[in-house]
């Protein structure tokens, strides 16, 4: 990659993060192209350079996010068991650099979405990248045969979403003194129990 290239991407970058840390604390509405530029310690004109208007923003960061799904989604599927494969998807973002930070903008998001059909398309297409990439990883393991009541794969991938949906809502109340490592065990603990209740048979022994 040429060094414009590196530097146009590293500043696409860089307004993205600062994008994120804005909406995340000011909302869509009341955050502003120049409260990003002041975030990310670039002019508004330079902004304007990579980005049309905030809409474009919005449309980068699902485009980055899916991306990112995509990432994790690859690893998972290279896990030895779908109990990995689900730790590695719960624990995706337990460790950044601030997850709380992250969660605020998703609830504020899901909020936007509900009174903005552009931003709604948005979600719906980022959501539905992630449930069929859980729901083909849930399809191809042997445990999908074992399900309760029978319960389809994406039927599964149905109930995972909202328990992962859930933990994050929950991420934006949690103290934040709240370390990583702290952070990640939780996850674990939650994605072990949903796990054993959603696959694990009446005589197996609980998850160790």
């Amino acid at each position: 990659m040429s060094q414009p290239q590196t530097e146009s991407s590293d500043r696409h970058t860089q307004i993205l993060d600062a994008a994120l840390v804005c909406f995340a604390k000011r909302g869509f509405h009341q955050a502003s192209m120049h409260d990003i530029s002041a975030e990310a310690g670039i002019s508004v004109g330079l902004i304007y350079r990579y980005f049309e208007n905030k809409d474009a923003v919005i449309s980068a960061m699902a485009d980055r996010h899916k991306r990112e799904i995509h990432e994790v989604l690859k690893r998972a599927q290279q896990a030895p068991t779908l109990l990995e494969s689900l730790e590695i998807l719960f624990t995706a973002h337990c460790c950044e650099d601030a997850p709380q930070l992250v969660s605020a903008f998703v609830v504020d998001l899901y909020a936007e979405a509900s009174r903005n059909q552009r931003v709604a398309d948005l979600v719906r297409d980022v959501l539905q990248t992630a449930m069929n990439g859980v729901t083909d990883l849930i399809a191809r393991s042997p445990e999908a045969d074992s399900a309760p009541r029978g319960l389809k794969p994406h039927e599964l991938a149905e109930l995972i979403f909202a328990v992962s949906r859930g933990m994050l809502m929950r991420d934006v109340l949690q103290p934040q003194e709240m370390t990583a490592a702290e952070r990640r065990t939780r996850q674990l603990e939650v994605t072990r129990r949903l796990w054993s209740l959603l696959f694990k048979s009446e005589n197996e022994p609980a998850y160790a």
